[in-house]
């Protein structure tokens, strides 16, 4: 199920005039899709940030445009400034419910690796999967339980069950998970038999003699 978020039409374009919604704890932002022509919008600050925080970054959202139908959409970029922490700029797409798409699901670990707590390296290559399906049916997340994993051990794609609603994309045989043997300095056994060398010690010369 869609979740509703109230947008306005922006008509004034200019750098004052967006300076101005942004003062306002609005957001421009521009709404587009295959074959659809694009509207530029603005939206709630705090709306926009609740919905991706309660629904995730692939929840379907019902956009409702002043004057105009309810367009279903996804949030597909947006821009934030890192010294205010303010966003910029979102962009949504128009999605089709009926047709399959491709989108990034976060993968989440669940639990302590066995070999973790033995002291193994637990290694993550992968932080989000390729997921395709129809609008709706995207997980939030996709978890992967590790506590059975011990040292040596790993987990690929092809460990992980894709849903019934949708398809895992990524190298059925790459790793995402792994748990590393420690990593320990390796003494030589050439070091560990060589006797210390005395500090003030005369050396002998070949024929026995001590050198001066």
């Amino acid at each position: 199920m869609a979740v509703k978020l109230k947008a306005t039409k922006r008509e004034n374009l200019t750098k004052s005039a967006t300076k101005q919604i942004r003062l306002n704890g609005q957001v421009p932002a521009v709404v587009y899709g295959k074959e659809k022509e694009s509207k530029n919008v603005t939206v709630d600050s705090i709306d926009l940030l609740k919905t991706v925080r309660d629904e995730g970054r692939n929840a379907i959202i019902s956009l409702d445009v002043e004057n105009d139908n309810l367009v279903n959409v996804m949030l597909h970029d947006y821009q934030i400034d890192p010294i205010k922490d303010q966003l910029l700029h979102a962009d949504f797409y128009i999605v089709n419910m009926s047709e399959e798409m491709d989108v990034a699901v976060p993968l989440r670990l669940e639990g302590e690796a066995q070999g973790a707590k033995s002291g193994g390296v637990l290694q993550q290559p992968f932080f989000e999967l390729q997921v395709r399906a129809k609008p709706g049916n995207f997980p939030e997340e996709i978890t992967v339980d590790v506590s059975a994993l011990d040292v040596g051990d790993s987990i690929t794609v092809s460990d992980i069950a894709s849903g019934a609603k949708y398809e895992l994309l990524d190298d059925p045989e790459a790793t995402v998970v792994t748990v590393l043997p420690p990593t320990k300095e390796e003494v030589s056994e050439a070091d560990e038999n060589a006797e210390p060398e005395l500090v003030g010690a005369k050396k002998e010369d070949k024929n026995g003699t001590e050198e001066k």
